[in-house]
């Protein structure tokens, strides 16, 4: 597996690292403890470095697995998870914002027991907190960072203006948000922002939710836990008309003699070289499938083939729902 840095911090992960929140949240019931294991490991051993978590999902079971899954390997990997809700201690699954400093520090000691480690490689605010200046939140990770007990500091869909203030306060290693040819709208002012100030890029949902892979239609079922339930791209309507986009990567893969998914890392990957995508699965054929697209190259004329071709496509459906929405890009 290739290596890249996350703009100038000088953190080198894999080229493409493993979002572990699917294992345990989001896209139905969670895995078996000893499967999510299993697959973390072996992703290590297919030299993936680079692993994505957070403290909500579950909530706190996905911070334990992947704390358990790396022990062994914690010197040769890099963790990130995140902060910035407040939990209810009676029903988990409500949560409303918490980005105060004396919270993020209770967090960032928390996670370091789940994760089994002494230090948070890269540790993001998962959501801007409008009650909270970011300075004081980028303030309260530098001294945490003075303390060795974070390295890096990140950001989870935030807003080009917020990314600036904070990284003058405290330098920002990476924002994560959702990018792909699914979903492209960080093109417009965050990728620009990032290579302004030398911060990497960390792609979620790069196989836009599972759609790029091919194996979504409109006929396609849902566990009732999955969140793609409430999500209006993914209405049976939506997903009718957004095929669209699936054929042309498809018929892309045929060619290359690789899988539609393949092509939409590849693309990824070819956009910016500080750009590390984070894709999640259950499934070792998927992770092997996945590991594989880092060493697919795309051709000048092969990239001009889908933008043209994508250009062409108008994608139907929000991507999330109105309540989720005020949550990004502040």
């Amino acid at each position: 597996m290739r290596k890249r840095t996350l703009g100038n911090s000088g953190l080198e992960v894999s080229a493409l690292g493993l979002g572990c929140m699917g294992m345990s949240y989001g896209y139905g019931p969670a895995i078996e403890k000893k499967d999510g294991i299993a697959l973390i490991r072996a992703a290590v051993a297919r030299g993936v470095t680079f692993f994505d978590t957070a403290e909500v999902y579950g909530p706190y079971t996905n911070e334990a697995l992947v704390g358990e899954a790396l022990a062994p390997f914690r010197d040769q990997v890099v963790i990130a998870t995140k902060f910035g809700f407040d939990l209810d201690p009676v029903d988990a699954q409500r949560r409303g914002l918490n980005s105060r400093p004396e919270h993020i520090r209770l967090v960032a000691e928390a996670s370091l027991t789940r994760l089994r480690t002494d230090v948070i490689d890269l540790f993001y605010q998962h959501r801007v907190d409008p009650d909270v200046p970011i300075e004081d939140v980028a303030g309260a990770v530098k001294d945490l960072i003075r303390e060795g007990k974070v390295r890096h500091f990140g950001l989870s869909e935030a807003g080009a203006q917020t990314i600036r203030r904070a990284h003058a306060v405290q330098p920002v290693a990476a924002v994560q948000s959702e990018y792909s040819l699914f979903w492209r709208e960080p093109e417009q002012e965050i990728l620009p922002t990032l290579e302004e100030l030398g911060i990497g890029f960390v792609p979620f949902s790069p196989l836009g939710k599972g759609f790029l892979t091919g194996a979504i239609d409109e006929n396609t079922t849902f566990d009732g836990t999955d969140f793609r339930n409430v999500v209006p791209r993914f209405s049976p309507e939506a997903r009718k008309a957004n095929h669209a986009l699936v054929d042309l990567l498809g018929g892309i893969a045929a060619r290359k003699k690789v899988t539609s998914a393949q092509i939409a890392l590849a693309w990824l990957l070819a956009q910016k070289p500080w750009i590390v995508p984070i894709p999640g699965t259950t499934k070792l054929h998927r992770l092997e499938e996945n590991v594989g697209a880092a060493a697919i190259e795309l051709s000048a004329d092969e990239l001009r083939t889908i933008e043209s071709a994508a250009s062409t496509i108008t994608l139907h459906g929000a991507r999330y729902p109105e309540h989720l929405q005020k949550l990004v890009g502040r």
